[in-house]
This record gives structure tokens, sequence and C-alpha cells, in this order.
């Protein structure tokens, strides 16, 4: 069946228009700071939710502990619709990252929809002697590097860990409060590279301040076409491609995370929010429930193993 014909028998199915829904605006907790592509994303997705579901959402902010503080807030929460969590793929890093949480990353949320893709770029100040990646990884088998990410924890802190374990080469990492003061120390010249989200750099690339050295997108991005990818370069492990949804406390009944999901999806079909998530570098997915459980479990694996092999840990 052709997915504008699920969506809408999704939409207009008896059950769920009979669905015990609470009628109190929802909330989405994120687990980070206002500003950021995951507050930005979140927000963009409540405000094209709201016409589906009849009702405002709100955001609320409560970041900490690498998305934990928030995460966890929501994994307690009634598992009635109207608490949600702007998950990304922080929930499986931090079930490989982090041990003794009080809660599981993955098995304590029932995944909504992964809502976007979200690739991740090495970058260079455009006066660097590195012309490409090739030229990186050569001078990191000779000299100290220091490559910048948005903090422990990120999926940029692992990507540039797998990086190292992929070629064999070394460097520092050095991780920021975030993408912006990475991107300003970058720009700066106190570190050499830096490795985060599409959209945190894809305005000064454009303007030439930058240059990307690889995206870790499957092929080059719209966004950015003049930079290849890892998997173009040869090095196809490095594909490691974010996300930013939406996740429920574990026990929400089905026939809610359907109403959410389907709501989702008409988000995601409205011409102003693919403008905008397109702006961010960032793409649209429509991976629902199923798929989305199933990726944060297997992402989880994939983490768990470098974390062991590289001896990464969270702070």
């Amino acid at each position: 069946m052709h997915r504008r014909h699920i969506l809408t028998a999704v939409l207009t199915s008896p059950a769920l228009a009979q669905v015990d829904f609470p009628e109190r605006p929802p909330r989405i907790i994120v687990p980070a700071a206002a500003g950021g592509s995951q507050d930005s994303v979140a927000r963009l997705l409540a405000r094209f939710m709201a016409a589906p579901l009849g009702r405002p959402i709100i955001i609320e902010n409560r970041a900490g502990a690498a998305g934990n503080i928030g995460f966890e807030f929501v994994a307690r929460a009634r598992p009635d619709g109207l608490i949600l969590a702007a998950g990304s793929d922080n929930l499986s890093i931090n079930k490989a990252l982090f041990s003794g949480l009080s809660f599981d990353p993955v098995e304590d949320f029932a995944p909504v929809a992964q809502g976007t893709q979200v690739p991740q770029i090495l970058v260079v100040r455009a006066d660097s002697p590195s012309a490409d990646l090739a030229g990186f990884l050569a001078r990191a088998g000779c000299e100290p590097l220091a490559v910048a990410t948005g903090g422990n924890g990120s999926l940029a802190h692992l990507l540039q860990a797998l990086l190292q374990e992929l070629t064999g080469r070394r460097w520092s990492h050095v991780p920021y409060r975030g993408g912006a003061p990475a991107l300003n120390d970058l720009l700066a010249g106190a570190v050499h590279a830096m490795m985060g989200n599409i959209g945190a750099v894809a305005e000064q690339v454009g303007a030439g301040m930058l240059r990307g050295l690889a995206v870790s997108s499957p092929g080059r991005v719209a966004a950015l076409p003049m930079v290849p990818s890892f998997s173009e370069l040869g090095l196809g492990d490095a594909e490691v491609v974010g996300w930013h949804g939406l996740v429920a406390p574990r026990g929400t009944p089905q026939a809610v995370v359907a109403r959410l999901y389907a709501a989702v999806l008409e988000a995601l079909r409205v011409p102003q929010l693919r403008i905008r998530l397109d702006h961010l570098g960032i793409s649209p997915s429509e991976a629902g429930p199923e798929a989305l459980g199933q990726r944060m479990a297997d992402d989880a694996r994939r983490w768990q193993l470098l974390v062991s092999q590289a001896g990464l840990r969270p702070d």
C-alpha cells in the first residue's frame, strides 16, 4: 500500500478516532539547551503537529548530563501521551557509554517517530593545510592535532573516535558544551578541526570560511554538494547518520503512539517544515515506531562495541 494511503487509513481509522487521548496539551521534553538542532527540530515538530492533534504542544528544555536528566524524567512519566521526549541518537549512545543509570535509555521508551536524519561532517578552516581528508589523516600521522566536538557523549564524539579506529590515526578530542563554542574556537584557530552536525557549520562552509572534508551520510548531501562522503572516500564503516524524533515512556498505548506518529507524518509533509529542515542540513524521515525501535537497539550494540574497543569514557 502506498504511504499516503497508509497515512489516510491511520487518520480515518474508527478505532484511532475513539482512542482515549488526553485533551490537555502534550509536552515535549528537550534534553538539551535551547538553540541546538535537537531543540530546533522539536520546536518545528511541535508547531506543525498541533493542527493534526487539535491542540498546541508545549516545549520544555531539561538539559544536563548528556541528556540523561531530561530522558530520565520522561522515562518515569505516566505513559499517557502527554509527556514525550525529543529523542535522538544519544539514547543509544548513552546506553553504551553510561553505566549505573537509573533507567534504560533504550528499553524504557516507546519509539514514536524517527522524524529526521542528521549527518555529521568533519571540517577545518579554509586556510588549513589539510586540503582534503587524506591530507588531514596524513597530518595526524606526523603532528599532534586537536578535533573539537559539541561534547562528550555526542554522536560527533563517537564518530571521531570511530574514525581513529578505522584509520589508525590519532588526535586529541576536545569536547565543548555545544556546537557553537566548538565552532567559535575552530574559527579562531584554537583547534585544528571539528566534527559536528552539518547544520551547525553549513553556513560557514558555504561562505568559504570552513572546508568540509567528509560527511557521514551514505552519499553527498544537497546542502553541501561539494563535500564527499566518508563512504565515497573508502571509509564506508564511518557512515553514521544521527536522528532527532520523538519517543514516549514505555507502556504508552499503541493507539496513542499511532496517533502521535500520524501527526508527525502530517507535519513532515508541510512544505514550510521541509524548507526549515533543509536550511539546517537535515532530511526528513518517515520511519515509524517499529523501525525506530530496531534502529535504537542496533545502534546501542554498535556503540557498545566501539566504547569497549576504544576505551571511551563519558568524561
